[in-house]
């Protein structure tokens, strides 16, 4: 019998399976739900309502910290809980949230929105200008999508203006000029997207005219990443910035008004570029020689404005690397910039303070050196900034920490998250891996201290875009792997940022294959060391760690003994013609090139995939409403594997975005429902 192996390496565009593209096609439709009546039928059994209603119970509880965020002197915060599983959008002041119980005055009931309006709403995003806390303008997705419909809301009378700021659905968003006057960078109106699906025009939006009639006061080709535009009143005059997204990497920045650009910045476009007041930085990525000097690659660089705008060019390093030192982030807090720094993958932070007599520099104290530290300035707002920084510490087996650092001072405790498994017994040991070329590949293991040569892994990882991955407590992980004696680990594979731009760049475009080699190299180091065997190895990894997973698959199935791949990327060949994939061309090349598709094809696993494999049984997971990363990667793969005979299965809920559903509930389905899988494959049961 003749098995249907299409596409293939040799006829790539020889695809049975393009249907499947047609997001809510009733033939597509017809296929998700029978596959996905299959997986439910075959693995969700007593094991997963119970771990499901765990998880539950962890996303749910009442003592899960509130993460917030402050405009206007108060706190906002959108919660979540059994209750309110689509969230309650509230405040309260900083003086009350200090308290162990602390009141909040509700601003809106998503819920009760969405079934007063009959929509599936959840709230994405909200915009209020500084200074003004009376109106805002909230951005409600249907389903957890990226797309999001703009509607104006009251404060005080806690609804929505009847004749107020509203735009239907569509990727976007805005910034305030004045209380009646917007920047519109949005995709929605004829000729106002981009290929990526992103706004390709800002407009100047008053109140009481017509979107449609707008004037549009900034615009960049339909083949470039986006457009958008913000206002910057940080300082004693306030400035507008607009920004051309070249791609997922490079920009061009002008200042202007509200009639449009004036000046645009002789700078780089592979930069990242922050502004406060009369100052700058620039983060390089590429060398730059400027001013009779050469700065390496993630150099920031910092000076005021005003000078450079009139021709001086004399930069102040703010920040050098290292091999294995990088930048990871920075942010202006009151006139200081704060620089977020892996050193070793040890967090160290650095505050940068600029003046006429130069820059100072010192270190942010009072925080741990090991584990994860993340800090961020607490004002939504750089203009009402006070100084006062967040910071959020934890590690694989202690909970969150939430701090408060006054003035950039020493941090004291507001919240601690509870701890939601049983870590007894658990240790936290890091390792490297060499990999096929050498290169020493930094992994992070947590489980039992003693070795059993037979332990059900756990392993993930992500390796793209610049970002670094990091330890973090998982309350999932650790309820439904950890507590049942369990390892996990975390590989730092090229493709992110762990340190910098010389990482990202070796595992990206042609080296998207070598950090997939950098992943196996992890796997076979762990049954190298006596941990476990391959096929008591379950890796797991999203979105571009779709790609990965698919690849170990196809590449490594030797080493696996069960894959989970969720809301993925996998068609190398049509990526850019699904969705938001064009903006991704600067990540991982154009299939269109022959000269890049020539490397693509070396790791798009839908077209390597060959009958006859040795393939271990994998479970491609994904939503409808993801309209960033097409639902038809996860479809087209697993009708391919069946049609040569491998177990794949598919998991495609309705809702959920590029997540794993819309709440805690379908979050938790979805999470219980990949580890039972994993488990049962890998031949772990019952704690054996």
């Amino acid at each position: 019998m003749t098995i249907d192996d299409r596409p293939t390496i040799v006829a790539p565009d020889d695809d049975p399976y393009l249907w499947l593209e047609e997001i809510e096609g009733a033939r597509a439709l017809e296929f998700v739900e029978r596959q996905n009546a299959l997986t439910l039928e075959k693995f969700t059994g007593t094991s997963f309502a119970a771990d499901r209603d765990a998880l539950v119970a962890i996303f749910d509880r009442p003592d899960n910290i509130p993460y917030v965020t402050r405009r206007s002197g108060l706190l906002y915060n959108l919660w979540t809980d059994a209750q309110n599983p689509r969230g309650l959008w509230r405040r309260t002041t900083l003086g009350e949230f200090r308290k162990a119980n602390h009141n909040w005055e509700i601003l809106l009931d998503v819920d009760q929105l969405a079934a007063d309006e009959g929509e599936d709403w959840l709230l994405n995003w909200t915009s209020m200008r500084p200074g003004n806390d009376r109106r805002a303008i909230l951005g409600l997705s249907r389903g957890g999508s990226d797309a999001v419909m703009l509607r104006e809301f009251d404060m005080e009378a806690k609804r929505f203006v009847a004749d107020g700021f509203m735009l239907p659905e569509a990727k976007g968003g805005v910034d305030w000029v004045d209380d009646d006057t917007l920047l519109l960078s949005s995709a929605y109106g004829e000729g106002m997207a981009t290929t990526s699906g992103y706004a390709r025009t800002v407009r100047l939006w008053r109140r009481g005219e017509a979107a449609e009639r707008a004037p549009v006061v900034f615009e960049v080709p339909a083949d470039h990443m986006s457009a958008s535009a913000q206002l910057d009143d940080s300082g004693p005059v306030p400035r507008m910035w607009f920004v051309d997204r070249l791609d997922f990497f490079n920009l061009s920045a002008w200042l202007g008004d509200e009639t449009g650009t004036k000046t645009k910045l002789d700078l780089p476009t592979s930069i990242w570029l922050l502004a406060y007041q009369d100052w700058f930085v620039v983060k390089l990525r590429e060398p730059w020689t400027i001013g009779g000097k050469t700065y390496a690659p993630d150099t920031v660089l910092g000076m005021s404005l005003s000078a450079f705008l009139a021709g001086s060019r004399d930069f102040t390093v703010v920040f050098e690397p290292e091999p294995r030192r990088a930048l990871q982030g920075f942010f202006w807090t009151e006139g200081r910039l704060v620089l977020s720094i892996l050193d070793e993958l040890r967090p160290v932070f650095e505050i940068c303070t600029p003046s006429a007599g130069g820059w100072t520099r010192e270190r942010l104290e009072g925080l741990p050196g090991i584990g994860v530290v993340d800090v961020w300035r607490l004002d939504s707002h750089i203009s009402e900034s006070k100084g006062d920084l967040l910071a959020n510490v934890q590690d694989p087996l202690t909970p969150s920490s939430l701090m408060l650092m006054e003035k950039v001072g020493a941090p004291t405790v507001l919240k601690q998250a509870p701890r939601t498994f049983n870590a007894d017994g658990l240790v936290v040991t890091q390792h490297e891996a060499i990999s096929v070329d050498g290169e020493r590949i930094p992994y992070v293991q947590t489980g039992p201290a003693t070795e059993t040569g037979d332990a059900p892994v756990h392993l993930t990882a992500y390796g793209g875009f610049g970002l670094a991955m990091k330890p973090y407590y998982n309350p999932a992980l650790g309820k439904l792997w950890l507590e049942r004696g369990g390892t996990i680990v975390e590989a730092n594979i090229r493709g992110g940022g762990e340190f910098g731009t010389r990482w990202h760049d070796a595992g990206r475009y042609a080296g998207k294959r070598l950090a997939h080699d950098d992943f196996a190299a992890v796997a076979a180091d762990l049954a190298k060391r006596g941990v476990t065997r391959p096929e008591r190895i379950a890796a797991e990894g999203g979105s571009n760690g779709g790609i990965l997973i698919t690849n170990m698959l196809v590449r490594y199935p030797e080493r696996f003994g069960a894959l989970f791949c969720t809301i993925p990327l996998i068609d190398m060949r049509r990526y850019t013609r699904l969705l938001a994939g064009a903006s991704w061309i600067a990540e991982y090349g154009d299939p269109d090139k022959p000269e890049e598709w020539a490397w693509l094809q070396t790791h798009s696993a839908y077209h390597i995939a060959k009958p006859g494999q040795k393939y271990p049984p994998i479970l491609i997971a994904t939503t409808r409403r993801d309209d960033r990363v097409h639902p038809d990667h996860a479809r087209k793969m697993t009708a391919k594997l069946q049609a040569m005979g491998y177990e794949a299965h598919l998991y495609e809920p309705a809702a959920g975005g590029h997540g794993y559903g819309k709440d805690n509930k379908e979050r938790a389905a979805f999470m219980a429902l990949g580890l039972g899988f994993l488990r049962e494959k890998i031949g772990w049961v019952d704690g054996a």
